[in-house]
């Protein structure tokens, strides 16, 4: 009996579940993320929150911003910090207004709407205001002066359109940095469902893993680089080892996959509490140093980007090549094609699997080390966040095929990024999501896999 049609079935009802948690998540009513302010301000039955994050149009946090609280008792100020954090606690329910003073901004940064934000806080709570900035000046929107009640003044002509050339390529240049990010973690991703069938749902808190322990051990080290490798070479090795303690005693046993996934989202869980216990609730950061930028063909990044983005893609086409060329790629696509088959072949099933869970775990670590990098810091649920889009990545692409990964990935991440141009940062998200509901509607088997007779 093949399999496969099994494995589909499984991965379907494996993917269901996790695009509505998922959808809970982006809502905020999943319940499960805290907040990276907690270790700023922890709500209680006494204590609400008011928090947020602005960061500079490319991206980067806007450190030593001016941020005010008022509203009821309350009067409060605050600066920014190295991640472009601000975050206020009261203790009284009720509306606050918070406003960022215009002085403090960076030269040529900008409001894309107004200088201030009325919010509804309420104890043992969450508040949040935002505040998008833009290079564009005729994207951005007049605020009042002097008052300093908020209200908008009407949009411009300009402002109702915020595209523009310079806006896309910079954004452009960010959808390939995502998506180059989300095809390490989603390509070892594919390797294991392909080879195993298991939809493996702690591959989120992999790559959150790979991010702390380079925190780690640049503090034991010093030296970015020696602490990203021995950080990829941990997650080998922990790939390497949760293979051989928990998941092949489990195939010997012969779970069915639905029980193999049950297992897989505790092993997750497990590890976010781990995580937290710890290394807190708070964002950890690998390098404490403020990056350095560089301008290229217009578009500004810092140094630590254009560097993932290089040795992103250098992984991806050493895995690749490695599949097409070398034994084990061919023994890989075998056990993918047929397990059975493959060992009635000679081929060492178990030994092949080990390596991919190997390999990996390896990519995952790299992953979470230029997220960590990339967006200025890491924390317990960074993976568990993006795991929805990692999935969407290979489902997209093809389950099982590694090909596809990259390509699932390449578009989820162009569409994150650049629909960020016309919609709220919120909402980039969804619309990854919506597009791969879109294509499956089309394609089920997705752009590059087969299409299967089950029954």
């Amino acid at each position: 009996m093949n399999p496969k049609p099994q494995r589909r079935r499984t991965a379907a009802k494996g993917l269901l579940l996790l695009l509505i948690t998922g959808l809970l998540t982006v809502l905020g009513i999943g319940g499960l993320a805290s907040p990276a302010f907690a270790a700023d301000c922890t709500p209680d039955a006494s204590t609400g929150c008011v928090q947020g994050v602005i960061r500079l149009s490319d991206g980067d946090p806007a450190t030593g911003i001016s941020v005010s609280l008022s509203g009821g008792a309350e009067a409060q100020q605050t600066e920014t910090d190295e991640n472009g954090r601000w975050v206020f606690s009261v203790t009284e329910a009720g509306t606050y207004t918070v406003t960022v003073d215009e002085a403090t901004l960076p030269d040529g940064e900008f409001f894309r709407s107004a200088d201030s934000r009325d919010v509804q806080v309420q104890l043992n709570n969450q508040a949040s205001a935002l505040f998008p900035l833009t290079d564009d000046p005729d994207a951005a929107q007049a605020t009042t002066g002097g008052g300093g009640d908020g209200q908008e003044a009407a949009p411009s002509q300009s402002s109702a359109n915020p595209f523009s050339w310079p806006r896309f390529w910079q954004q452009f240049a960010s959808g390939l940095r995502m998506g180059l990010l989300i095809a390490l973690a989603s390509l070892g991703l594919s390797l294991i469902f392909g080879t195993t069938g298991l939809s493996n749902f702690a591959h989120g808190e992999m790559v959150s893993m790979g991010g702390l322990m380079a925190a780690v051990f640049m503090g034991l080290t010093g030296n970015l680089w020696l602490a990203g490798l021995a950080a990829v070479a941990v997650m080998a090795l922990f790939g390497w080892a949760q293979d051989k303690v928990l998941w092949k005693p489990l195939r010997k046993r012969r779970l069915s996959l639905m029980q193999l996934m049950i297992v897989s989202i505790g092993l997750s869980i497990t590890m976010q509490y781990l995580f937290q216990f710890f290394f807190g609730s708070g964002i950890v950061r690998i390098d404490t140093r403020n990056p350095a930028t560089a301008t290229i063909f217009g578009i500004t990044m810092t140094v630590q980007s254009y560097v993932a983005m290089g040795v992103a893609l250098t992984a991806i086409i050493l895995v690749g090549l490695a599949l097409m060329y070398t034994r084990f790629g061919r023994a890989t696509r075998a056990i993918s094609d047929n397990p059975a088959l493959a060992k009635a072949s000679g081929i060492d099933v178990d030994r092949v699997i080990n390596i991919v869970w190997i390999v990996g775990g390896g990519l995952a670590g790299l992953a979470g080390v230029f997220l960590g990098l990339v967006f200025n810091g890491i924390n317990w649920f960074t993976g568990g966040q993006l795991l929805l889009l990692f999935f969407a990545a290979v489902t997209l692409g093809g389950l099982g095929t590694a090909f596809g990964a990259f390509v699932g990935s390449m578009i989820i991440g162009m569409m994150v990024e650049l629909t960020n141009i016309w919609l709220p940062g919120d909402l980039k998200f969804a619309t990854a999501l919506m597009l791969l509901i879109l294509i499956l509607l089309v394609r089920p088997q997705g752009i590059f896999g087969r299409k299967e007779r089950i029954g």
